[in-house]
């Protein structure tokens, strides 16, 4: 058996209903649920906008000490916080799941996921680079924003069930309990830095290269796109199987991403009508309704004592770079 899931709060709900969507219309025997950080109490959605997948809310799968974690976070440190917890979950509720896949909510998927799997038959986990070739400018982003904010892209991250890979898991649930921060001068960015250990620790992990693979704003410079007999491919040859629209807003239809400024969308006629569909796709899917409802663990008093967590945690590199930034 093999699970997919992924995690948001419910004004993602279109992002991972669109997800979910693709993945039963491709890959129908992989079993998709959303790890909802967010409360349903009291909440009544309207029926045309239930949601068609199974939602876990996240204080139900055991996390020891969450208050405190949802005192410590922000909105998308908390989410991505919980994802080692959330495969440690689908690990002991559903043990005949060997293989257990996450993707970012912002991912469609367009081809089945067998070769994956079949690499999952004998690797533990499984992990794409945010770039394969050099970046020749500086705009945002480059190899120094990656090598900030992490070698791997863990909008995608792929395990088998072993023991090598839950003592992993177990470590990294370890490290993002205190320190799944966005504190750049202290070396972290969320959930990403760490798992730069994984092919360190693990060994068994196979890097994946092929371009269709997370394909996404940061390596657009080295993928191009286009469509033959209905299906989408990368660089003429290589079959598209997810792309990844990290920052994009259908309300902003001409902004490919709100994290880059390489490319505008309107010099990318390849990637027309990989967004329109994108963006169809999510407002069929309730974005207008979803996203304005706020997250329940973000609240006014706790994200008070995020800030004072923050204003210890502060290093004095991270004081000097606050200073020149008023200079």
């Amino acid at each position: 058996m093999t699970i997919a899931f992924t995690i948001c709060s419910i004004n993602y709900l279109a992002q991972a209903q669109t997800l979910g969507e693709s993945l039963k219309a491709t890959n129908p025997d992989i079993t998709f649920f959303v790890g909802l950080v967010d409360r349903l109490d009291n909440i009544t959605f309207e029926p045309a906008h239930q949601p068609a997948f199974s939602l876990i809310e996240i204080h139900q799968i055991g996390i020891a000490g969450f208050e405190e974690m949802c005192g410590r976070y922000n909105i998308t440190e908390l989410n991505t916080a919980v994802k080692p917890f959330c495969f440690t979950y689908f690990w002991k509720n559903y043990p005949e799941a060997d293989k257990v896949i996450y993707f970012d909510p912002d991912i469609i998927v367009f081809r089945p996921l067998t070769p994956l799997l079949q690499k999952l038959d004998t690797a533990d986990a499984v992990l794409t680079p945010h770039v394969l070739t050099p970046v020749n400018d500086r705009k945002t982003p480059n190899e120094l924003h990656h090598l900030n904010t992490g070698i791997y892209n863990l909008g995608f991250v792929a395990f088998r069930k072993s023991g090598k890979s839950t003592a992993f898991v177990k470590w990294w649930e370890d490290k993002l309990r205190y320190e799944c921060l966005i504190a750049l001068c202290d070396g972290l960015f969320v959930d990403q830095n760490w798992m730069n250990f994984l092919p360190v620790f693990l060994g068994n992990v196979h890097i994946e290269r092929d371009p269709g693979y997370n394909a996404a704003y940061w390596n657009l410079h080295e993928r191009t796109f286009s469509q033959q007999a209905g299906a989408w491919y990368v660089n003429q040859t290589s079959p598209l199987v997810f792309f990844h629209y990290s920052g994009y807003d259908p309300a902003r239809p001409d902004v490919l991403s709100k994290y880059q400024d390489r490319f505008d969308i309107r010099d990318r006629p390849d990637l027309h009508g990989l967004f329109a569909y994108y963006g169809e796709r999510l407002l069929a899917n309730g974005q207008e309704y979803y996203r304005h409802f706020p997250c329940a663990y973000i609240k006014p008093v706790r994200m008070l004592r995020y800030q004072r967590v923050r204003k210890a945690l502060k290093t004095p590199l991270q004081r000097l770079a606050n200073a020149l930034d008023t200079i």
